[in-house]
């Protein structure tokens, strides 16, 4: 277990120190790390490169949480890709996340729709395949000018919301094909 957890600090201190020493714009690759939360000492050993961060893969940890320090450290994302983990809320802070274009909550633990979403103008993409979402903010999401496509697959998203969706929203919504929408 302990040489597993060295591996795995190892291999996210690598993709940092890449990272900070190409100076490129993605945090790429901290899938599969097994974080259960994000390492404190890559804010520091990052710091003179957060604000050129667009991408971070944290997919496939083992993450419980985001912090709101996460959040605003890395402002600048566009795209963040968080799926296979068990977040089940996302901070308000998101809201500050002016230019995110991407979010992947696929296969988390998330009931509710993460409002704070809602909010965050540039959002095209929004991915909540497999997680336990019945309920969904509907009228919120309608007024999101930039949203291209909302994945809600696998969801036990209720029967009313499905109705109400169609004629609300003017982006493409995903869901489960045995569960089909029906007509308004």
């Amino acid at each position: 277990m302990q040489k597993r957890m060295g591996e795995a600090v190892a291999r996210v201190a690598r993709k940092v120190n890449d990272t900070v020493e190409n100076k490129t714009d993605s945090l790429a690759d901290l899938a599969n790390c097994k974080l259960m939360t994000f390492p404190v000492g890559i804010y520091k050993a990052m710091r003179s490169v957060t604000e050129g961060i667009h991408r971070i893969s944290l997919a496939n940890n083992e993450l419980k949480s985001l912090t709101s320090r996460f959040v605003t450290t890395f402002s600048q994302l566009r795209e963040l890709n968080l799926a296979g983990n068990y977040l089940h809320r996302l901070p308000e802070e998101v809201t500050s996340l002016l230019h995110l274009q991407a979010i992947n909550l696929s296969r988390n633990r998330f009931r509710h729709f993460p409002e704070p979403l809602a909010a965050v103008t540039a959002l095209e993409t929004i991915d909540l395949e497999e997680n336990e979402i019945t309920e969904v903010p509907v009228e919120k999401l309608a007024t999101m000018a930039s949203l291209r496509s909302l994945n809600l697959r696998a969801n036990p998203v209720s029967p009313e919301v499905r109705l109400l969706v169609r004629p609300l929203i003017p982006f493409d919504l995903l869901l489960s094909p045995e569960e089909p929408v029906p007509k308004a």
